[in-house]
């Protein structure tokens, strides 16, 4: 049973075989993990929605075309909430740093699936503050790295492995993304493959990863409802013609191209105007906000976290020309034109100066505009009105999948995301061209810098080759059925030490007509042999520890070495499932290394065999840190040693041996073979003699 099944809290999954059990485990943490991130993200809708309305909407319409509209509250609101944020940060969690997506991607690839709760929950809550005071950032982010936050709380909860807990990660992210989205696919999708610049997917995270996007979808729900789209109206859009695959084409390298400005703005922001600035942590933001409170005096839209714009831009003859605006299509193409850079601007002063927020949301704000500076400028050419309404407004949802594709390196998740957020089932196609050919142009420059080319490259799939091999293997292949160090339960110290191979780490398997009963190590020969006396007294059964952590045949031997690790040992002694502890072997950690080292060897041949180029590496000292992981650790062992020449003649007791020479002395071998054990401590010590001891090993595994 590994560290996985240690808390059972009366789930059926410890009765299992694998990988049953392992698969129940992750579908029911899974869904526990979706249930309380769709809950957190419906918890932060709410403030979010609220707060929008009760401090920047009080002071602008955010949804309209006004320009040129100077007002105080406008200009020192995203002031104040980055002020709020910077110092409630800088208070609570002054460690935390990252923006979103790449707090998560950071803790997958380089921290073990680990990632505290605490900062991405006091930053999420931030974020809903800087959003609704008018800040240029995204709720999106933040709910995503909370999620993420609750799947590796959960996973630390439950005790999982590194790797089950990295897989809880993502599935966090799933739900908070799937949910906030209202797109449970594209959640599940976005939270899979983000941690990747290629369109690579997180291939044992993708089923968990649905099913919390399902779920914590279904949270969100029942608290907003279903069936509202992030662009009404564009659900009946249909992409219906070869002639309309031009203006994506025109569409897809000019998302690509604003990806890249937006990226310039975020990182010129964050790494040159602020440490140039040298404004501390806490004030950056505060800056930051007045930069783009200055922004929104000139241009509103900026502070838009609500998509209210791009939603008036889709029927924009029903709504902005129906309130008297502006008909001419130039100038909606300059309005559009001037949104898009100053929404780059601004955000990158409200998130790169360190304020609480993501760039998701952003990023499908931009690429929503820039179809549809694109449906303008293209209705400005036509004569005639020869341009279709309908694929003007087409273009705003093509163009937000875009963005999006480009900015967060998601081609394909982007593609379904922006079908489920704007139910525009009908332009697929279109989303397929404009989303590929706009990360083709733009992934160098993607937001998350966290992210990792391929699998290849992460810390985390390092020694996934291995682990492969161990999990395809059973304990039953493994055993050592001749253990030597096997000892009755009246056995005493001395027959024990008869026993002992020089150089070794002797585990003792106390053993009763065929019934495992314990272990004995060194670790428990010391302790008694530093009880004066009780050495003369103790016996097998007196010492031996009862609940020895036993494998069984039928079990995968990566998991026997998880066991292994979570018991500090070198062997696991190895006895049926049935519950009935027969003896049947041992399972030692340098049977298994042996293991893997043939195999390599194996590997090594057929892989030089295909491919002579690769003579010229040294690839066993490369192989060698794959397998790090099963190596024996450092340990005592117990060797036969001559007695020093400073000690002859002394007493151990005279001499003090443990601290004068670092070993703990358990018999002393006379020169006729005998053993005396335990030691007389106040015998004079003699050349001739020979002292069993408990050296300790900083070298590798002691050879047999």
């Amino acid at each position: 049973m590994n560290r996985a099944s240690k808390i059972h809290f009366g789930l059926p999954w410890p009765r299992l075989p694998k990988p049953a059990a392992r698969w129940t485990r992750l579908f029911a943490l899974g869904a526990l993990v979706g249930v309380l991130g769709g809950l957190m993200a419906a918890g932060l809708e709410s403030g979010l929605h609220y707060g929008s309305e009760v401090l920047a909407g009080r002071y602008t319409h955010l949804g309209s075309a006004e320009v040129l509209h100077f007002n105080w509250g406008v200009l020192l609101l995203p002031a104040v909430g980055g002020l709020a944020a910077g110092v409630a940060v800088r208070l609570l969690c002054p460690e935390s740093r990252g923006h979103g997506t790449d707090v998560l991607t950071r803790a997958f690839h380089h921290n073990l699936g680990r990632l505290a709760l605490k900062g991405p929950a006091i930053k999420g809550v931030a974020a809903v503050g800087v959003i609704s005071c008018g800040g240029s950032a995204g709720p999106e982010g933040p709910i995503a790295a909370f999620g993420a936050g609750i799947g590796s709380a959960i996973g630390r909860v439950f005790g999982v492995t590194a790797r089950e807990r990295r897989i809880l990660l993502v599935a966090g992210c799933a739900a908070g993304v799937g949910a906030i989205f209202q797109c449970p696919l594209g959640g599940a999708l976005f939270a899979a493959s983000v941690l990747y610049r290629e369109p690579e997917f997180e291939a044992e995270a993708i089923v968990p990863s649905f099913v919390a996007s399902v779920l914590g979808y279904s949270a969100f729900i029942s608290f907003w409802g279903s069936g509202n789209p992030l662009l009404p109206g564009t659900e009946n859009l249909r992409f219906e013609s070869a002639a309309e695959l031009l203006p994506y084409a025109l569409l897809g390298p000019l998302c690509g191209a604003v990806s890249i400005f937006f990226a310039v703005c975020v990182r010129g922001v964050e790494r040159r105007l602020v440490p140039w600035s040298r404004l501390p942590g806490w004030l950056a933001p505060a800056a930051g906000g007045l930069a783009t409170g200055g922004l929104a005096c000139v241009l509103p839209q900026v502070m838009d976290g609500r998509y209210l714009f791009i939603q008036n831009a889709v029927g924009l003859k029903q709504t902005f020309f129906a309130s008297g605006a502006e008909t001419n299509w130039w100038w909606w193409t300059g309005l559009f034109a001037a949104v898009i850079l100053a929404k780059c601007v601004a955000t990158g002063f409200t998130v790169g100066s360190g304020a609480s927020g993501g760039l998701l949301g952003p990023s499908v704000f931009i690429g929503g505009v820039v179809g549809a500076f694109l449906g303008a400028l293209l209705e400005a050419l036509s004569p005639g009105g020869m341009f279709p309404e309908s694929l003007r407004e087409a273009l705003i949802p093509v163009g937000m999948g875009g963005v999006l594709a480009a900015a967060m390196r998601t081609p394909l998740a982007a593609i379904v995301m922006v079908t489920e957020m704007t139910g525009s089932y009908g332009l697929i196609v279109p989303l397929m061209l404009v989303c590929v050919s706009a990360y083709v142009v733009g992934r160098r420059w993607g937001l998350n810098h966290e992210q990792v080319p391929t699998t290849a490259e992460s810390p985390a799939h390092a020694s996934d080759a291995v682990v492969h091999m161990l999990e395809s293997w059973r304990v039953e292949e493994l055993i050592d059925r001749e253990w030597a160090e096997t000892v009755p339960p009246h056995a005493s110290l001395g027959e024990m030490v008869t026993l002992i191979r020089p150089g070794t780490q002797p585990v003792f398997a106390v053993v009763e007509e065929d019934r495992l009963l314990g272990l004995i190590s060194v670790p428990d020969i010391r302790r008694i042999m530093q009880e004066p006396g009780l050495a003369d007294a103790v016996i097998a059964l007196d010492i031996m520890s009862e609940r020895p952590g036993a494998v069984h045949p039928g079990q995968d031997v990566y998991s026997a070495l998880s066991e292994l690790e979570r018991q500090h040992r070198d062997v696991a002694p190895v006895v049926p499932a049935d519950g009935t502890q027969r003896w049947l072997g041992m399972l030692t950690r340098q049977r298994v290394f042996e293991r893997v080292q043939r195999e390599i060897a194996e590997m090594q041949k057929l892989v030089l065999r295909e491919h002579t180029g690769l003579a010229a590496i040294e690839q066993e000292g490369q192989l060698q840190h794959l397998v790090m992981g099963v190596t024996p650790a450092p340990k005592d062992v117990i060797q036969r040693l001559l007695v020093p020449l400073q000690a002859v003649g002394q007493s151990l007791r005279e001499a003090d041996v443990r601290r004068a020479f670092g070993i703990q002395v358990i018999a002393i071998e006379q020169p006729d073979g005998s053993l005396q054990c335990p030691p007389d401590v106040d015998a004079p010590l003699q050349s001739s003699q020979r002292l069993v001891a408990i050296v300790a090993r900083s070298e590798g595994p002691a050879k047999k």
